[in-house]
């Protein structure tokens, strides 16, 4: 290594891709970030004591993954093998051990670069773990995805994760100084710079992409015509992956948190992303049961209704039967109190195993059932006085136990206030004990 970095913009071809042209020279130059590779931070404290540990690079795509592993063996003097998981195989794999492993034999160090490490299979991933355990290769595997979903548990304990950031607007505004050094002032005005960063979305090879194809525009560029000659990135949304679920995640946790608004924005998302709309149809109509419950009733019947009413008109008229739904379910008071009472209705079922009605509410349509006593002294509630008999319809041996707890809100008020006095009339019907003689 020099005892100089070269300058961020030395040795420069035209011909190639601006992307590559301003790809950093060192450390320093990597924007956005700062938590994993300042001098303080995990990444950078490793660099410093010149002893990487294996990690997985866990990041949106231009975040700069492969940019910082090439980085990484340049300062800690490692060879640099690169691989892409989608274009190789078990012999490429064997290929690169074998070579790490002469050079470990002359006291040179390996760092392996897997891109899209999540490609390889459970059989091609073991293969690193003897590699890795015995120091042949610093492995630095790069994904876009969940690593707890698409890498063996086996490689994940003898690797660090380490999760990158998408871009921020600060970075990114960065990344076009860095350009206009290198090109010159870029025709845009104020709001049409404003306008690129948004339209990068975070990723910022995209950014410079973009700028190779607004360089040559005629001044001054303002946002529609900056609409008209890129393309808008496309928002990232995996429908089968960490990104379907992190956006159902928050559109639920907003419409449970009673947050309109953020309920909304996060149905845009969905929907913008190519989300199936009767995916969300499904997962709403389960909140409205499992959030809301009794504390709306009618809850669960405007989500059927909105199900009902995209099935009929389809997108993108019927989507907006589905906002309406997810406003209605953000707006509507919330309660657990059916989820709750049933999971320890649940649990008490299975410890009781198979214990038998009380005979008092059991029909008898035989006279020998009616001889057991199968209806004997049945108390028909609608027949009563109160309404109500205050009988005991669990089974015998079992004591009565209290499931279902409502809340004080919405419907379920007035509930808890029926089911408070049902439970003073049960109380006054039990049957007084008898007094203790003086002999007991």
């Amino acid at each position: 290594m020099s005892e100089q970095p070269p300058s961020l913009f030395e040795a420069d071809d035209a011909s190639r891709p601006l992307a590559d042209r301003l790809r950093p020279r060192t450390l320093t130059d990597v924007v956005g970030q700062d938590h994993l590779l300042a001098e303080d931070a995990p990444i950078g404290r490793m660099v410093a004591a010149h002893r990487l540990a294996s990690m997985i690079l866990w990041g949106p795509p231009g975040c700069g993954k492969t940019t910082i592993a090439r980085l990484l063996a340049e300062r800690t003097d490692l060879t640099f093998e690169p691989l892409s998981a989608t274009f190789s195989g078990v012999a490429d794999l064997r290929k690169v051990f074998h070579a790490a492993q002469r050079r470990k034999e002359v006291g040179q160090g390996t760092l392996l670069f897997v891109d899209e490490i999540h490609r390889f299979n459970r059989a091609q991933q073991d293969s690193f773990l003897p590699y890795v355990e015995d120091g042949t290769i610093v492995l630095v595997g790069a994904t876009t995805e969940n690593p707890s979903f698409e890498l063996n548990g086996a490689l994940l304990s003898r690797c660090q994760v380490f999760v990158l950031r998408r871009l921020d607007a600060t970075a990114l505004r960065a990344l076009i100084g860095r350009a206009e050094a290198l090109l010159g002032p870029l025709p845009l005005d104020e709001d049409a710079r404003q306008a690129l960063v948004a339209m990068a979305d975070g990723d910022g090879r995209y950014l410079l992409n973009m700028i190779e194809q607004v360089q040559a525009l005629p001044a001054p560029v303002d946002p529609l015509a900056l609409a008209a000659a890129v393309q808008k990135r496309a928002p990232l949304y995996d429908k089968s992956q960490e990104g379907h679920y992190n956006l159902i995640s928050a559109l639920h946790k907003s419409m449970r948190g009673s947050d309109p608004d953020a309920a909304l924005y996060w149905l845009a998302r969905m929907l913008d992303g190519g989300e199936d709309p009767l995916f969300i149809a499904r997962r709403i109509t389960r909140f409205a049961t499992e959030d809301i419950g009794l504390a709306d009733p009618a809850a669960v019947q405007q989500v059927l209704a909105a199900w009902d009413v995209y099935e009929r008109l389809g997108s993108p008229e019927g989507e907006l039967a589905i906002a309406q739904a997810v406003l209605y379910l953000a707006t509507a008071p919330k309660s657990i109190g059916v989820y709750r009472g049933f999971g320890k209705a649940r649990a008490a079922a299975k410890r009781t195993g198979s214990l038998m009605p009380p005979a008092h509410i059991l029909n008898a349509p035989t006279r020998l059932m009616k001889d057991l006593g199968y209806g004997a002294n049945y108390q028909y509630d609608p027949d009563t006085e109160t309404g109500f008999s205050g009988a005991n319809y669990f089974p015998d041996g079992m004591p009565r136990q209290t499931f279902y707890e409502p809340t004080t809100g919405g419907y379920e008020a007035a509930i808890t206030e029926r089911l408070h006095h049902w439970a003073r009339l049960r109380k006054d019907s039990a049957p007084e004990a008898a007094p203790a003689s003086d002999t007991d």
